[in-house]
């Protein structure tokens, strides 16, 4: 095996916290794909992203996919000999994670793969590709992977972002493009997905047409601990084409490690479920990451945690505390959490009956109004599933 040496981008963090690497996509380099999502991620984390051979700073090589997990585990051991590291890869790049997660399985402590899979295409449009770009080089490619990079109308709205990928794909070294191709051609660990035993996100995007949601969906059923979140409005690119979802959810699934934290999402995740939490995470800003880091940790790592009251208690406090407040979106939200909890439409219309006495009528009476549409939404949805 050759290993070949891969050029990183350091892109900061606090040097105590723990590492994170990024990995690239086909025919772009680390600054024009992670650039963005990096800025957030670097608040929390160690960043090091790291380009292809023959792609931004990396010199060519030849190489297939063991040997670039190969590159990245010299490239980390550059910075830091032989310990875990968190990663985090697009297209190409979560191809190489899902190679370290098994060749090095006791270095690589978490992963999130973007828009990948446990193989990708077919062997002959990979090899048709390798051969267009020997013949003619990898400017013959931009039109088309325009088309498959980005979701209608992205272009538009950030025009410098797309030139700046595709300036990455102009400058690509043609023969190192073509090594790619045939890396990925010959690239099929589906059998193998069992054997990896870290927590894994496979991140979708919802108009991605090389790699799928189904494609991910793979991934995140066939490994032992895996997860899906699908981006709408995001076709091959998720860390270009939605860096702030991207990074919060590498964020939180990283930050599981840390036990408070860990708790509180998974007890958080349990009441209001996957998805609002994950929408939740997703619509995080630079603005709002404190709060939402404040609320996963002390209401639902320290409060909804306590032995003192059971879940469904806690839900007849919390339903009481939002009609007396008048908080009537939080109080939707908080009715299918006590339908999670085990709380029948019954006793909940207790709840609300004993708030018009010591809440007030017209209190009750706007909760009444918002439970009956969304129990009888809850119902419908329990039904067809």
């Amino acid at each position: 095996m050759s290993v070949p040496r891969l050029v990183g981008t350091d892109f900061g963090g606090p040097p105590d916290a723990d590492l994170l690497i990024l990995g690239p996509s086909l025919g772009t380099s680390a600054t024009a794909l992670w650039g963005a999502a990096a800025e957030r991620l670097a608040k929390r984390v160690r960043v090091i992203g790291w380009d292809l051979p023959g792609h931004g700073r990396s010199p060519a090589a030849g190489f297939r996919i063991p040997d670039l997990a190969a590159g990245v585990l010299a490239l980390v051991d550059e910075i830091t000999p032989r310990t875990p590291f968190h990663y985090a890869g697009n297209s190409i790049g979560g191809v190489v994670g899902l190679q370290l997660l098994l060749d090095a399985p006791e270095r690589v402590s978490s992963a999130t793969l973007q828009c990948t899979g446990a193989s990708i295409g077919r062997a002959e449009d990979w090899a048709a590709r390798a051969a267009t770009v020997r013949a003619s080089g990898t400017t013959t490619l931009v039109e088309a992977a325009v088309q498959r990079w980005f979701a209608a109308g992205f272009v538009d709205r950030a025009p410098n972002l797309a030139a700046a990928l595709v300036e990455a794909l102009r400058a690509t070294d043609d023969e190192s493009y073509a090594q790619a191709c045939e890396a990925l051609a010959d690239f099929d660990v589906t059998a193998r997905l069992g054997q990896i035993t870290a927590p894994v996100l496979a991140i979708a995007g919802g108009q991605d047409g090389a790699t799928p949601p189904e494609t991910l969906e793979r991934i995140a059923s066939g490994v032992r601990h895996g997860r899906l979140v699908v981006l709408d409005g995001v076709a091959h690119l998720a860390p270009v084409e939605a860096p702030h979802a991207t990074a919060n959810l590498i964020l939180d699934h990283l930050l599981t490690r840390d036990p408070v934290y860990t708790e509180g999402i998974s007890v958080r995740r349990s009441v209001l479920g996957d998805t609002h939490v994950d929408q939740a995470i997703a619509r995080t800003t630079a603005f709002t990451a404190d709060f939402q880091d404040l609320i996963t940790r002390y209401a639902w790592g320290s409060i909804w945690t306590r032995d003192g009251l059971d879940r469904r208690s806690r839900s007849i406090v919390t339903l009481t505390a939002l009609v007396a407040r008048g908080h009537h979106e939080e109080l939707a939200m908080h009715l299918r959490a006590a339908r999670r909890n085990g709380l029948s439409n019954d006793e909940i219309k207790e709840v609300l009956l004993q708030t018009a006495i010591y809440c007030g009528v017209p209190d009750a009476n706007t909760a009444f109004r918002i439970a009956s549409q969304v129990l009888a939404d809850y119902d419908t949805a329990e039904g067809a599933g």
